[in-house]
């Protein structure tokens, strides 16, 4: 068991930090209040390889593991919550992609999406189908060469915009065993899109519906197998719960570092208000909080890493306890900085409304704890 990063570990991740600060941070607060999807950034960031950190470099991937994309969305998060989260929803749509597509598939689209020439949408969640992600309901009929789709998603980061649409349908029974992947692209007739979401948070990246009417989509576009859709969907999501944590952190981080310098010098009865313990004691809590949850992220990752059978139960504990504790953190920094703290002024209240959302997208954290529970009371339980 070694807590030590390795060396070529600490210099991407001060890559990402050095982008992040230099790059996202100065124009976050812009990005949030005009609703900018900071598309010439994001390409920024795309050479330096973090549109497809964990896809073969065959295909211009940066082909690493998933502890070091925990490392990179911390520190691309303490920059912009918002917009990180929307790298790592496009870096789990070209994993898909990657693992489970052919190599004309992954031809195709997956040198585009490495350079984010090509933006990316992951379309699982529909209106009557959320956290109940086998009962799906969008329709893909075979006809010759193609796919027919019919059908809604809902609530599509980028929505829109992106340039791909990894999407899972049914074409076959009820259950998740009649579920399909399909990559659908921008400009294919019966594509449309809802109007885009007025949103608390995550107003750098576009939302809305993706609505399928007899979308013709060709066979050569599938991902994996028929029936393989549901799989694919939950392993890509044991990925980004490791990623959206690691994104919760990052914000939390950054609200604790924040409150940290506000308490040195905000004075209230002829003192800073860091002389008094009850400060003191909030920070330690909040900083105990993270580092915890910065623990169970990456042990998570590790799991993920090695293949271990465990690794979707451990994936769910630290997507739970990440994102609960970084918005707590992140709650507590804008309560240290009193009535400042809720005005725009002041970066806490954007990272309190962006990591709002992490508690519900890549399964609810009531789902987290159906798959925990189902885990320890199965035969036999690990723990």
């Amino acid at each position: 068991m070694n807590f030590e990063l390795t060396e070529d570990q600490r210099a991407f991740q001060q890559t990402a930090r050095d982008f992040a600060e230099q790059e996202m941070a100065p124009q976050a607060a812009d990005w949030d209040a005009d609703k900018t999807f900071p598309e010439d950034v994001l390409r920024r960031g795309a050479a330096l390889g973090f549109a497809g950190i964990y896809v073969s470099d065959d295909v211009g991937g940066s082909g690493l593991k998933r502890l070091d994309a925990a490392l990179i969305f911390e520190e691309l998060s303490a920059g912009c919550t918002s917009t990180a989260a929307y790298i790592s929803i496009h870096n789990m749509a070209a994993w898909m992609i990657d693992r489970f597509g052919g190599d004309t598939v992954r031809q195709k689209f997956l040198p585009g999406l490495c350079s984010m020439d090509l933006f990316a949408s992951y379309c699982l969640t529909e209106p009557g189908s959320g956290s109940d992600a086998a009962a799906l309901r969008t329709r893909a009929v075979r006809d010759g060469d193609h796919y027919v789709l019919n059908g809604t998603k809902a609530f599509i980061s980028g929505g829109g915009r992106s340039d791909v649409y990894v999407t899972m349908v049914r074409t076959g029974d009820d259950g998740s065993g009649g579920v399909t992947c399909l990559a659908v692209e921008a400009g294919t007739p019966g594509l449309s899109f809802g109007a885009q979401e007025r949103k608390l948070g995550w107003n750098s990246q576009p939302t809305s519906m993706v609505i399928f009417e007899d979308c013709r989509v060709p066979v050569a576009n599938r991902v994996g197998d028929e029936g393989e859709g549901f799989k694919i969907a939950m392993m890509g999501l044991d990925g980004g719960r490791i990623n959206i944590g690691a994104c919760s952190i990052g914000g939390a981080r950054a609200c604790l570092t924040a409150a940290r310098s506000y308490v040195q010098d905000r004075r209230q009865f002829g003192r800073a208000i860091a002389d008094f313990q009850a400060t003191q004691f909030k920070l330690a809590d909040m900083a105990t909080e993270l580092e915890a949850a910065r623990l169970m992220i990456r042990q998570a990752a590790a799991k993920l890493d090695a293949g271990d059978p465990e690794a979707t139960m451990y994936c769910a504990m630290g997507k739970r306890f990440a994102t609960d504790a970084g918005f707590e953190i992140c709650n507590q920094a804008l309560q240290l900085h009193g009535g400042y703290g809720y005005l725009q002024d002041y970066p806490v209240e954007r990272y309190l409304r962006d990591t709002r959302v992490h508690q519900i997208l890549e399964g609810t954290n009531e789902i987290m704890r159906v798959i925990i529970a189902r885990r320890l009371l199965s035969e036999p339980s690990t723990l």
